[in-house]
């Protein structure tokens, strides 16, 4: 097996396989991200008529950009069949590896200055969904327990407004738009700011009363589950709400 060469191709003259059944449309947004925050760090494959063989995604998301160019690699020593079943297994491999959750949990903890929910990965989401799953006819939860462990952070190592603050100054700039749709952008570029809730639940431990208060009814921290469901921060499967509302009539 030979050296893997790198060329560059002009976006245009890349041609999507027009019989790809890979649905990918959802996909785009968190490869955009993904190009942004890291760079084009994985090649398309193509076929001698620069036909993708696999990257379909990433060039859907490189035009978006407005990129001009991107890493290829040309699959000139397969047959014709052989990129069938390679375009095939490239997309089918993904679906067949799973998680070690234990430790998944344990790489986003250590990612602080990365917002991992551009990328789909959800603050506390696989905990609490196995919480439920495992539980499935009762409402107890591990509730963290918030004790001081080391100095009380500052406000600003709780929150990081960088990618906010950058996005409302383009938005402030923009031109062609209305006075009410530069407010809405301004009010939604609030989505990208980064919480550290290592930080927070520091500081939460040093925290006031009225404070602390305060931080759970924002569901920065959850203390009661029940509490924080009232309050739409945490959701329950359909099957199990309807268990329970089956046992309350029985």
């Amino acid at each position: 097996m030979g050296r893997m060469q790198i060329v560059y191709r002009s976006i245009k003259d890349i041609l999507p396989y027009e019989k790809n059944p890979r649905i990918n449309d959802e996909a785009v947004p968190a490869v955009k991200e993904s190009i942004k925050e890291f760079g084009f760090r994985i090649p398309i494959v193509i076929d001698v008529n620069d036909v993708i063989v696999a990257g379909h995604t990433r060039v859907k998301a490189a035009k978006e950009l407005g990129m001009k160019e991107v890493p290829c690699t040309i699959a000139d020593d397969l047959t014709e069949e052989q990129i069938k079943a390679f375009r095939l297994v490239d997309n089918k491999s993904a679906e067949i590896a799973t998680w070690d959750e234990e430790l998944l949990q344990q790489e986003l903890s250590e990612i602080l200055d990365i917002d991992m929910s551009m990328f789909g990965f959800e603050e506390g989401e696989t905990d609490f969904a196995d919480e439920i799953e495992d539980n499935t006819y009762t409402m107890k939860a591990n509730i963290p327990q918030y004790e001081i462990t080391g100095e009380c952070p500052t406000i600003a190592e709780m929150l990081d407004k960088e990618k906010s603050k950058e996005l409302i100054a383009e938005i402030e700039k923009a031109e062609g738009i209305t006075e009410e749709e530069r407010q809405f952008l301004k009010d939604a570029a609030g989505r990208h700011n980064v919480f550290n809730y290592r930080n927070i639940a520091e500081y939460y431990a040093h925290a006031t009363p009225e404070m602390q208060r305060l931080m759970e009814k924002s569901a920065l921290v959850i203390i009661d589950i029940d509490n924080a469901i009232a309050n739409g921060y945490a959701s329950l499967f359909a099957d199990v709400l309807d268990t329970m509302e089956d046992e309350e009539d029985a």
